[in-house]
């Protein structure tokens, strides 16, 4: 049949579903220009689908040829409501009536297969949707960039995949096993103690021009052990399990089951869109973090042999040159900083993947959440407290780093021999007064710096998930108790070494954080659940 110059194929109306009547419509070329003959010009390919579409003068921002390819394959993945409507007007040959025929078969036969693989999951289907097993959806995603059926010409075709550091710090967080980057932060703070052993600086002391025999060893630095081995794989940890959640769980319960291609697509376009971020915070870690840090605090004052900061593990060739020479000096601590300013880089990248999943819930609830019934928002609701206690978890380990890092550097300046007797000597200053080792000498503290940035980037994150996706909701008790915490940390970090007895504070603050971490509800859910028991 013949409409506006080109072959018009009538919707079938025959039950197929969308995969069965894609398939027939494709090989049969409907909607194609005729050839000179009066015949249809052949069937459709990816590359002139993906061409037509991009040329309906409506449609202004075209179709990827990597989606297109994927309705050509045999696999999970549907057709967006956005580009049913462009079929449609392919199939329909630019006609309103045949249009809205075929805007409606295609609608119902993409409903006929979401409840075809609905009934496959209930009969326990030997294939299972890909977007319940992450690692076998990334697998897939992987390999369906570039279909091994192309021609060489095709191929040729494809948009060239250049580098995104915003999409490689993505992929480090969400592919691969879970273990990878914990295992990989612990390795290295590992083989930094192994070194600092083997070149005797990891249990060392010096004597201080006021006679105090002071402990700088390398193992005795929280901000190298506890921080690298303990707190920053588990913010990798929980970063991981809630950005696997949100893209493979969380972001398909209040996206349309239709949509769930483009919501793949659509989270790609998040993620870049804040590669300006990830650049700046890659160059401020590894320039200045990293290499100006280390030119300033360690290289210049080992090669001058004295400088205006605290002795530490990193400068004990100044006062012990007999346990560590200067050059070795060097290379273990250009070793150990390019370590930790890549590490901390990672650290932001999760904080920024946290902010974007946080805001990619926000805008998609604020959208959807006036069409759903009260079963769907409870949905939501339950999706938004998952992210708000996966974003206190890491806010809270984000705010013990800083901790660590501020308590070594308070510590070197006090006049306490080692860091367990300066906290000790602070608890017994509320009860003794204050006492000589409270007492600190005027150094240079350049960590804390680094540490007020790292706190209030990590609070940051929390207070906008908080205040995006806790407000008017349900769950503002475990939300108050979170804060609380948050607040209570963040009081002991900033009255350490600045107020006599602030360890019994931190203390505290940091018995409530280990509960938070374990329990970040704060016994809210078992609570919500013996409510509604009773209720029934």
């Amino acid at each position: 049949m013949l409409k506006n110059g080109k072959f018009f194929v009538p919707p079938p109306k025959d039950g197929s579903d969308l995969k069965e009547l894609f398939k027939q419509l494709a090989a049969a070329g409907a909607g194609r220009p005729l050839g000179n003959d009066g015949f249809p010009a052949g069937p459709w390919t990816p590359e002139l689908l993906s061409e037509a579409i991009s040329q309906i003068d409506s449609n202004r921002t075209g179709v990827d040829l990597r989606t297109v390819q994927l309705w050509f394959q045999e696999n999970e993945k549907g057709i967006s409501t956005a580009n049913i409507r462009w079929l449609a007007r392919i199939f329909g040959c630019d006609d309103p009536v045949a249009t809205g025929e075929w805007q409606m078969e295609l609608s119902a036969a993409q409903s006929r297969l979401v409840a075809k693989r609905r009934d496959l999951k209930k009969a326990g289907s030997s294939a299972p949707p890909l977007a319940s097993d992450p690692a076998h959806t990334i697998s897939v995603d992987i390999e369906t960039k570039i279909p091994a059926g192309l021609t060489d010409d095709a191929r040729a075709n494809l948009p060239v995949q250049r580098f995104s550091l915003a999409e490689r710090s993505e992929a480090l967080f969400s592919r691969g096993s879970p273990l990878n980057l914990p295992a990989s932060a612990f390795a290295g703070a590992t083989a930094l103690g192994f070194l600092s052993y083997i070149m005797g600086i990891h249990n060392a002391t010096f004597v201080r021009a006021d006679g105090l025999a002071k402990q700088v060893g390398f193992l005795w630095a929280p901000n190298w052990t506890l921080l690298f081995m303990v707190f920053l794989p588990l913010f990798f940890t929980f970063v991981r399990e809630l950005l696997v959640f949100w893209k493979h769980e969380g972001r398909f319960q209040i996206v349309a089951q239709v949509d769930r291609m483009e919501s793949d697509h659509a989270w790609a376009r998040n993620v870049e869109g804040s590669s300006y971020t990830y650049w700046s915070v890659f160059l401020i870690c590894v320039l200045f973090a990293g290499l100006v840090q280390w030119i300033g605090v360690c290289l210049i004052p080992l090669i001058n042999r004295g400088s205006n900061y605290a002795v530490d593990w990193g400068k004990l060739s100044i006062v012990r040159p007999e346990v560590i020479s200067v050059w070795e000096e060097v290379v273990f601590t250009g070793i150990a900083y390019l370590y930790m300013c890549l590490c901390f880089y990672l650290f932001f990248a999760g904080l920024i993947l946290l902010y974007t999943v946080a805001y990619d819930l926000w805008k998609i609830g604020e959208t959807s959440e006036k069409q759903q019934k009260t079963d769907d928002r409870q949905e939501i609701d339950e999706v938004r407290l998952r992210v708000i206690r996966g974003t206190f978890r890491c806010t809270v380990l984000g705010v013990l780093i800083a901790i660590c890092m501020k308590a070594q550097s308070s510590y070197l300046t006090s006049a306490s021999e080692n860091i367990v007797a300066w906290l000790v000597s602070d608890m017994s200053s509320v009860f003794h007064g204050p006492n000589m080792a409270s007492q600190g000498i005027g150094y240079r503290m350049p960590t804390h710096y680094s540490s007020l940035l790292i706190a209030v980037s990590a609070c940051f994150v929390f207070l906008f998930a908080s205040f995006r996706l806790g407000a008017g909701s349900r769950f503002r008790a475990p939300l108050w108790k979170m804060s609380a915490v948050v607040g209570l940390l963040v009081a002991g970090y900033l009255l350490i070494g600045a107020l006599a007895g602030f360890s019994i504070l931190l203390g505290v603050a940091i018995l409530f954080a280990i509960y938070g971490l374990i329990d970040p509800g704060f016994g809210w859910e078992r609570a919500t659940e013996l409510g509604n028991q009773h209720v029934s």
